[in-house]
């Protein structure tokens, strides 16, 4: 018994030391907290909350971007102007929140933010993160001690008026529709434009069109590309809605919905600041307690931006089979290249870029999942996964954005047409489709089935065949009238 006692009491020392959270390396001061005492680091402007969540949750290296970090400054800074406004702020702290903040927004304290982003389903760690950082940056302003909490309290004031349940879906909000309107928007309208231009480009070039990856009737290689066109067009709308539902803000409803703790013009005053500091046309929910148990906005947006995803990923997988070759396969047109595409095969080149974009698309196909997980997490008055389903939002915003913008300027702007898909029209055989209307469905299908096996063209084996002279044929079999209506 006693040769396995040991083992198991250190064992559970073990557990035990996992479990508790250590004190910080380096040079350290001490802070209390409502749990007890902790030791933070002496230069750190965040506080003992912060750092108990950066040593409870050493999972990953998954942080908040600077969108989100800089939605939460202009939350705080919007708050302490309206306590202000609302006398509930005294003026001197409420200006020093205010220009804490200020820094907070510009980036300046971005390394402070330091806990992961698997913490507190609430979010409330990375609240409260935001509160000591600010707390801190106005005190040192303030001539006070980081850590003092004197004279500006990180709960008292720079979070009054607010919960973190209220905040930081609020947050997520703000940086999804900012980086929506600011970045993904005219990433899509410069993606549209290149492939627009590169419709206008290719629309004399008529080709063979493809069905099933089986040869089909003529198409014009605009035609095609202006499909690529509507499916961008499609998916700014998409993104405008999105827009326009993540507009819609859960700020005011504190720790349930109810507003308990908060001046009853709290959150009509922060809407209006929260409008003039972003330009964004937002506006306070008309349910509180929907908007805090729920994401469903969110989850609504991430299925916009998948589907987006899944439109793009369309297009650079049929650029690549296009330009697949360059004399072994379609090679109707030519990629702009890159980048050497093998370690091994000399002059080898890649369609580096599209491959590019279906890795993003298929991240951002995952991030939607993930988040729809998230979305099923509301339970009650809260949902517990709000910040894996910012992360994964605004990631996929980013992403996308980034690649809509590299595929335009890397890769589509540069596309040129080869002469392969001209030289392949006469020898299609689906041209046949403009005789059935003359001669039949079955002797125009006869006619295919001849061509294929002889190796003929389909004009060919209709003059050995049928009555139609080699003028008739002409006009029937003239590529051009095959991609417009007849």
């Amino acid at each position: 018994m006693k040769s396995r006692s040991t083992p198991c009491a250190t064992h559970h020392n073990r557990d035990m030391e996992i479990r508790m959270p250590q004190q910080a390396d380096g040079p350290t001061r001490l802070e209390r907290d409502s749990m007890g005492e902790l030791q933070v680091p002496a230069g750190a402007f965040y506080g003992a909350n912060s750092q108990r969540a950066k040593l409870n949750f050493p999972i990953s290296d998954l942080k908040f971007n600077r969108s989100f970090i800089k939605a939460m400054g202009q939350i705080k800074q919007s708050a302490s102007r309206v306590n202000r406004d609302l006398d509930s702020l005294e003026p001197e702290l409420g200006a020093a929140i205010d220009a804490a903040a200020q820094k907070v927004i510009d980036g300046e304290y971005d390394d402070q933010f330091v806990v992961d982003i698997f913490q507190t389903g609430s979010g409330t760690s990375t609240n409260m993160n935001t509160n000591e950082v600010i707390s801190n940056v106005a005190i040192s302003a303030l001539g006070g001690e980081l850590g003092s909490r004197d004279p500006v309290h990180p709960n008292d004031h720079v979070n009054k008026g607010q919960s973190s349940n209220d905040v930081i879906p609020t947050a997520i909000h703000l940086a999804a529709a900012g980086a929506i309107k600011e970045r993904l928007l005219p990433a899509m309208a410069e993606l549209e434009n290149a492939l627009r231009a590169k419709s206008e480009e290719f629309w004399p070039i008529i080709k063979t069109g493809r069905t099933h990856l089986q040869d089909a009737t003529p198409i014009r290689l605009g035609q095609e590309f202006s499909g690529y066109v509507g499916q961008l067009e499609y998916g700014q709308q998409r993104a405008a809605k999105a827009l326009a539902e993540l507009s819609v803000l859960a700020i005011g409803g504190t720790a349930v919905g109810t507003g308990i703790g908060m001046h009853p013009e709290f959150a009509d005053r922060m809407i209006v600041q929260l409008k003039e500091m972003t330009g964004l046309d937002l506006s306070e929910t008309a349910n509180h307690f929907q908007s805090q148990s729920s994401l469903d906005a969110i989850v609504e947006a991430s299925g916009s931006l998948k589907t987006i995803a899944v439109s793009l990923m369309k297009i650079a997988n049929d650029v690549r089979w296009l330009g697949s070759g360059p004399r072994a396969g379609i090679g109707e047109i030519e990629l702009p290249e890159v980048q050497p595409g093998s370690s091994i095969m000399p002059g080898k080149v890649n369609p580096v870029i599209a491959e590019s974009v279906t890795m993003v698309c298929a991240q951002v196909i995952g991030n939607d999942a993930t988040i729809a997980i998230a979305g099923q997490s509301g339970h009650f008055e809260i949902n517990v996964m709000m910040p894996i389903a910012a992360y994964n939002l605004l990631q996929s915003i980013d992403l996308l954005a980034a690649t809509c913008e590299n595929f335009s300027r890397q890769c589509v702007s540069g596309l040129k047409a080869t002469s392969k898909g001209p030289s392949m029209v006469e020898q299609g055989l689906a041209i046949c489709t403009a005789l059935a209307p003359v001669i039949g469905y079955d002797q125009a299908a006869a006619i295919a089935h001849e061509a294929s096996e002889t190796g003929e063209t389909i004009k060919e084996v209709s003059l050995r065949v049928t009555e139609l002279s080699a003028e008739e044929l002409g006009v029937i079999l003239e590529p051009s009238t095959m991609t417009e209506p007849s």
